[in-house]
């Protein structure tokens, strides 16, 4: 009986190298249909079918999956049937021999639709009636290598003309990546053909936007940030992980966070958002993007607080700076707030803006000052008598009567500015809310049809961890402030304030808001002899903005009982 007429027990494997090719072109589907068609024709009985989807060029390639599963005798596989070589593999003959000879040792035929591999094994010694494996080879396997290899020099060609024309497109500005958190891809005609750009995205882009409004305006931390983006909705995105060689299996799936204080610091620092486009393929050089980003170089500029700068000339040339952090710096705290005027006040003697720190005496006790010891000289003043200064001379500046009115008004515009953005706000929030609830009932809906217990754990699951965030949602929403009707409360409060300019510098109690808010009285930085208004030296009032001027007849609480330390300015030493 001829064995070659007999039904064989095939296994039908079939392999794409992308999602997207598994969709359209050399589908699963297609291979599938010529797969059954060739094994009816030729006698091989199909009992179990693999689907890779999964590049053949790497050094782990995917086919080893398959050796493994005909590994199981139980299988009782005779034949794996391909659809080509390359489909096979793409890493050439060094490649394509091994995975052959772990069949062939098993006793299992590898055999392709195209009819490349031969079937037959030629004995050259077969008219002595002996064999060795030296005599036994088959005719075609030389053709088989150079197919293999033919199959690697296609995919090296095809990857250096798509990889090479991206770097290309990038290069000039365009986009060849996926679309970054707040974009979409968009394909538009261009001198250079149809080409990918970044537009906003609908649901997304508002959130950034926010992102780096908050930080521009410098009055908020991070969590504040963060805590506000979460509220209105923030949430990054979803990736699916599939199976590493059957790329129909969800394994398992990705995103879907809030937003944290580490991701503020990663969105605000993408040049991107600004319209830059620096990676590996531009040799880490920034270049000008051919679209506009969400924020514009001011803003991205005022967000990054000079850590990064970028500047863009006529030519559409780009140029950033990265401020590094000095040596002596990098195990320090720039703003302390156990020393928060270091940055605010500057030394008398070299007029550079002081350090603080706490030196330890023989007893153990630790005594803080402020001081400075460059250029050969030193000055140290200890932190409660500097404190003290700076109390005394905050007393002593008062705003301009004149000027009162038009601060009010600056006050009431700006009021009106954050009205509109909490308006704004809360409608963000609201269809938000009204998302979650959606998405409640959407899975309520799937609870009905689904019979598995364990999906049912699952989807209630989901639905509580929706109503937790709905919860928080309409507490934040209960939280907010009616800015209407505190309008005038605030104005009122707003002229005390400037009336009683000394109560509120002294009374914040965030330290290095306090200090920011002393430092805003001049227009340079003043030395500590300049604000001291308790020395008997003569020395140079300090600059201050022309909305203060400083009481000539100020005299100090703290001075001696004999008036030693005390000094009175005189009305012509009063500065604007």
């Amino acid at each position: 009986m001829d064995l070659s007429s007999q039904p064989r027990i095939g296994l039908l494997v079939i392999r794409v190298s992308s999602d997207k090719q598994g969709l359209d072109g050399d589908s699963p589907e297609a291979q599938r249909e010529q797969g059954e068609a060739y094994a009816k024709a030729h006698g091989i009985i199909i009992t179990e079918t693999i689907i890779l989807m999964e590049s053949a060029s790497h050094e782990q390639q995917p086919m080893e999956k398959v050796i493994a599963l005909c590994k199981d005798k139980s299988k009782g596989f005779q034949v794996v049937l391909i659809k080509s070589i390359d489909r096979f593999t793409r890493g050439g003959g060094d490649y394509y021999s091994p995975l052959k000879r772990q069949l062939t040792v098993m006793g299992i035929a590898l055999e392709d639709m195209y009819g490349v591999i031969g079937k037959s094994q030629i004995n050259t010694l077969q008219h002595t009636g002996f064999k060795y494996y030296w005599s036994e080879f088959n005719p075609t396997q030389k053709s088989e290598y150079l197919e293999a290899e033919r199959a690697k020099d296609e995919m090296r060609d095809i990857m250096s003309r798509m990889i090479g024309a991206e770097i290309r497109y990038t290069q000039l500005g365009y986009w060849m990546r996926q679309p970054q958190y707040g974009f979409r891809s968009v394909k538009i005609d261009t001198k250079n053909g149809k080409r990918l750009i970044l537009k906003p995205h609908k649901n997304e882009a508002r959130f950034i936007i926010r992102l780096f409004e908050m930080r521009a305006a410098h009055v908020y931390t991070n969590q504040q940030i963060a805590d506000e983006l979460n509220a209105m909705g923030f949430k990054t995105r979803i990736s699916i992980v599939r199976d590493k060689y059957d790329r129909t299996k969800i394994k398992k799936q990705l995103g879907g966070k809030p937003m944290t204080i580490k991701m503020i610091d990663r969105y605000a620092s993408n040049l991107i958002y600004c319209g830059v486009i620096r990676e590996k393929w531009t040799y880490d050089k920034p270049v000008k993007a051919q679209f506009d980003g969400l924020v514009d170089i001011d803003l991205f500029n005022e967000a990054n607080r000079g850590r990064i700068h970028v500047q863009i000339d006529s030519l559409n040339d780009v140029v950033i700076t990265e401020k590094s952090v000095p040596e002596h710096l990098k195990t320090k705290q720039k703003y302390n707030p156990d020393f928060p005027y270091k940055q605010v006040v500057a030394c008398p003697k070299c007029k550079k803006t002081l350090s603080g720190s706490a030196t330890r005496g023989r007893k153990g006790t630790y005594y803080p000052a402020y001081h400075c010891a460059r250029e050969g000289h030193y000055f140290r003043v200890a932190k409660p008598e500097f404190d003290q200064t700076i109390e005394e001379f905050v007393r002593a500046v008062t705003i301009k009567p004149e000027y009162i009115d038009s601060v009010i008004a600056s006050i009431a515009e700006l009021w009106r500015e954050r009205q509109s953005q909490q308006r704004l706000a809360i409608e963000q929030r609201l269809a938000h809310r009204e998302s979650l609830q959606n998405q409640i009932k959407s899975t309520v809906d799937r609870m009905r049809i689904v019979s598995s217990e364990t999906a049912l754990k699952y989807l209630e699951e989901d639905i509580v961890s929706v109503e937790q965030e709905l919860t928080n949602l309409d507490e934040d929403i209960a939280k907010q402030p009616d800015l209407q009707a505190e309008f005038e409360q605030v104005l009122q409060y707003a002229k005390y304030i400037l009336e009683h300019l000394s109560e509120m510098l002294l009374d914040i109690c965030n330290p290095l808001r306090k200090a920011a808010f002393f430092g805003a009285i001049f227009n340079s930085v003043p030395t500590y002899a300049e604000i001291n208004l308790r020395t008997k030296e003569k020395s140079s009032l300090p600059e201050v903005n022309e909305l203060f001027h400083i009481r000539t007849a100020y005299k100090s609480q703290y001075g001696d009982p004999d008036g030693i330390r005390t000094r009175d300015l005189l009305d012509e030493n009063q500065i604007s």
